[in-house]
């Protein structure tokens, strides 16, 4: 081989393997690109809404493409029949709209951490038994306890259980609350008779619906996306 030759399939060689760098370092910095994107926007979604006392701004301020709250809470009230002010308004009351939220672990004499009091997790405090009886009776197999979409959708469903098996109106917020904390079984053995402490939390969960109903009646409409108007007539 001459030695031009030989040069031009040297350089030859050295273009082969800086191209094959090059695409190397392209595909990794398009990995991390998307692995910060998914990161931050996962973060952004579950992060709860910055004025949790106002259902309109909550709205507005989660209606993203893939985290639109109203467009869930809607769903959900149309499948299952519960007011959207009653369902955030439990939800309030369990979670504050945290995503990850857990109950307080007790602690041994006094002051060591200790095991949580129950699985409760997520925006609804729905417990891993009664989350699984929700997948199997929705079809919502998959359902994330702390996706807003499945929780607001597993507080619906719970309170069309409780309108069957206890006879509760889907828009009594008080009854509906005792119902949510004692199980239905519970709430139809009026467990919740001598704790004065749970029915003062179900009226103030009640006086929050009312609260959250006035409110949307101000601005649903500019809430609701063309498809929903159509939907609804």
């Amino acid at each position: 081989m001459s030695q031009n030759n030989a040069s031009a399939s040297c350089h030859s060689e050295r273009s082969e393997e800086s191209c094959l760098s090059g695409e190397i370092s392209l595909k990794k910095a398009i990995t991390i690109l998307i692995l910060v994107a998914t990161t931050w926007l996962t973060g952004c979604a579950s992060a709860p809404p910055k004025d949790i006392n106002n259902i309109c701004s909550m709205f507005r301020e989660k209606d993203g493409w893939f985290d639109d709250w109203y467009e869930a809470a809607a769903e959900s009230r149309s499948e299952w029949g519960t007011p959207i002010p009653v369902m955030m308004a439990m939800m309030h009351q369990e979670s504050r709209f945290k995503a990850n939220a857990k109950p307080p672990r007790k602690k041994l004499l006094g002051f060591i951490p200790w095991f949580r009091p129950s699985s409760s997790y997520g925006y609804s405090q729905a417990k891993k038994s009664t989350w699984r009886d929700y997948e199997r009776s929705s079809g919502n197999y998959g359902a994330d306890r702390d996706e807003f979409s499945d929780a607001i959708d597993f507080i619906g469903w719970y309170n069309y259980q409780s309108y069957k098996k206890c006879g509760i109106s889907r828009t009594d917020t008080y009854s509906l609350y005792l119902a949510y904390h004692e199980g239905h079984g519970g709430f139809n053995r009026r467990t919740f008779k001598n704790k004065q402490w749970l029915k003062n939390v179900a009226t103030k969960v009640s006086a929050k619906s009312n609260t959250y109903q006035r409110q949307l009646n101000s601005c649903e409409k500019s809430l609701m996306s063309p498809w929903w108007m159509f939907w609804r007539h």
